[in-house]
């Protein structure tokens, strides 16, 4: 989290407040004016605490604050939106008993932050949520540390209710980091291919994967992807951002492959930037990467060219480029647009 602030409206607060200073001292402090105690590391503030309130939590990443969880349920009720969007909201009571948390104790990272908090001040941390109160998966944090993405949140409610109810769920997992979990619950069973999953009693599923999966057991899974594709590009320096986005849609689609998962673009590195290239990685915001030709010229590409040796200095663009950085398996071989693009994709191995 970048941003964190802390709100105080008692005199006990306040103290709590400048202790926690002290320990986080990134953080900010807010107090009413009216309560000023002259201590620099405050902010003292004069208007209504039910404005300023507002005004943090729009703001903030997390907003801790240190009265009443009834005060701090009905001044933010009006401003809740979606866990994707809110901050976390964390409360600590007047006498340090407490560390609750409130609002977006999963996504917006407010149990972490109360385990945390709790710790460094000898209280009872409070977490309510199902998943962390039964020790079970979270499944809408599965794969978080590894920048893995959602398909389609639209299931993750219903799937965690299978989960934090002990129903046969089911896992299959093909790319991506694999210590993402250290012991599964006994409810939930590893499948080695999407047909052994389908054909397996689970109530429902998650599928950890850079490919798209074509099947009704789509319904019933909440599906992950890692970011395990590197896309190697081949191009001119005129090569247009259309022509490139085209020509890496296109292979995705053939070879049926997630743009979520796209690590990285890569190509040769040209005496200028290729325009097209920096436009495409900057609209899907993906890091773009380009290598030195000495360096694409040591590796061994499936598809070399004398053509492209001529003009590049090196007999390989986008397969040598895509094994060398993913440092993985080439899995779509060059493809060519012609006349002036080729595409190749390697999956990152874990």
């Amino acid at each position: 989290m970048d941003k964190i602030s802390v709100l105080a409206i008692t005199k006990n607060g306040i103290n709590i407040g400048q202790n926690l200073k002290e320990i986080f001292p990134e953080w900010t402090i807010f107090a009413p004016s009216k309560l000023s105690n002259q201590n620099d590391s405050i902010t003292w503030y004069s208007e209504p605490t039910s404005e300023k309130i507002v005004e943090l939590f729009k703001n903030n990443d997390a907003l801790i604050c240190l009265f009443s969880l009834g005060a701090v349920i009905r001044l933010i009720a009006p401003q809740l939106k979606d866990k994707k969007t809110d901050p976390a909201v964390i409360v600590i009571d007047d006498k340090i008993n407490f560390v609750i948390s409130v609002l977006s104790g999963h996504i917006g990272g407010a149990n972490e932050l109360t385990e945390k908090i709790a710790e460094k001040l000898k209280a009872q941390p409070v977490i309510t949520t199902a998943a962390d109160v039964n020790k079970t998966i979270a499944v809408d944090l599965v794969g978080r540390d590894f920048g893995w993405k959602i398909e389609d949140d639209s299931n993750v409610t219903r799937i965690s209710a299978h989960m934090v109810n002990e129903e046969p769920i089911g896992i299959f997992q093909d790319a991506g980091e694999r210590n993402w979990y250290k012991q599964l619950p006994k409810n939930v069973s590893k499948y080695n291919t999407i047909e052994e999953l389908k054909n397996s009693k689970s109530k429902a599923n998650l599928i950890i994967s850079d490919k798209i999966i074509e099947d009704d057991l789509t319904s019933e899974s909440v599906i992950y992807r890692p970011p395990s594709l590197v896309i190697g590009i081949g191009l001119h320096w005129d090569t247009s951002k259309e022509t490139i986005k085209e020509g890496i849609n296109d292979c995705l689609k053939k070879f049926k492959l997630s743009s979520k998962s796209i690590a990285k673009l890569v190509s040769i590195k040209k005496p200028e930037d290729v325009q097209g290239l920096i436009d495409v990685g900057k609209e899907m915001e993906i890091p773009v990467e380009c290598i030195e030709r000495e360096d694409l010229a040591k590796v061994t590409a499936p598809n070399p060219s004398d053509t492209v040796k001529a003009f590049e200095g090196t007999s390989s663009v986008s397969e040598a480029a895509a094994i060398l950085v993913s440092n993985g398996k080439l899995i779509v071989e060059k493809q060519k647009f012609p006349p002036n693009l080729t595409i190749a994709i390697a999956r990152i191995e874990n």
